[in-house]
């Protein structure tokens, strides 16, 4: 037993058709996005985030129109897709639509399919955020893991908390250890996922697959390495 899924999302965007081709078909601005560092070479798209290693084959690429790329079918037939529609408006505006289409196997895949429904939310929600704010600009990637999460409802308590309890839209002020106070502004709480915008920064945290809350950033300008902080308030936080 399995699922098929399809999966739209569509957002109107303040950026060229250009700069959304280059958010969506290049390593650098797949890693001012998306998770950890994308590869775009050739036909190959490849995604290194924490120890996992995904691999896609690009299987349409029209410059400034489509772009789709898909994952090998594997043996229980379980393989995820994502396709990008761009159609510039006018005003240098551009209509974005993703689509993420597969199989899950198995007899859960209701529990994978909510996960993985939640998580793609919250990419195109950063991707629209990266494109309306700062399109055109390369982030430095920062991935970071907490302790083991026994109790992920206090988990999700805890790192609200620290943040003063806020819903999207919410204005926020928290300080990680060892780095300046971080100001923005909440752009997507989900389940199992929060979204925090800054003048400089987007900065998100996930529940990781592993079992632990994941900080998974993406920095604007010169940064210095802030993973070694990231980590420390993260073990703060759920030591």
């Amino acid at each position: 037993m399995g699922h098929a899924f399809e999966l739209p999302q569509e957002a109107l965007v303040d950026a060229t058709p250009e700069e959304v081709w280059a958010a969506i078909s290049t390593g650098p601005g797949i890693d001012s996005w998306f998770m950890g560092r994308t590869e775009v070479a050739g036909d190959a798209v490849r995604t290194a985030f924490g120890g996992m290693d995904l691999s896609s084959t690009v299987t349409a690429a029209e410059p400034g129109r489509r772009f789709v790329h898909s994952s090998e079918t594997a043996e229980d037939g379980r393989f995820v897709a994502y396709e990008f529609l761009i159609e510039g408006r006018e005003r240098g505006s551009t209509t974005l639509r993703m689509v993420a289409s597969g199989f899950l196997p198995g007899d859960d895949w209701e529990t994978e399919f909510e996960a993985m429904a939640g998580g793609l939310a919250m990419f195109f929600a950063t991707l629209v955020e990266y494109l309306t704010h700062f399109a055109g600009r390369t982030a430095t990637p920062v991935t970071e893991f907490g302790p083991p999460v026994s109790d992920w409802p206090r988990a999700w308590e805890i790192l609200y908390g620290e943040l003063g309890h806020p819903s999207a839209g919410d204005k926020v002020r928290f300080e990680p250890d060892g780095l300046a106070p971080v100001e923005g502004v909440v752009y997507f709480a989900g389940a199992q996922t929060l979204g925090v915008r800054s003048g400089d920064a987007l900065y998100r945290f996930m529940q990781g697959m592993g079992g632990s809350m994941v900080a998974s950033h993406h920095l604007f300008g010169e940064t210095g390495d802030q993973g070694p902080a990231w980590r420390a308030w993260l073990e703060r936080l759920y030591a």
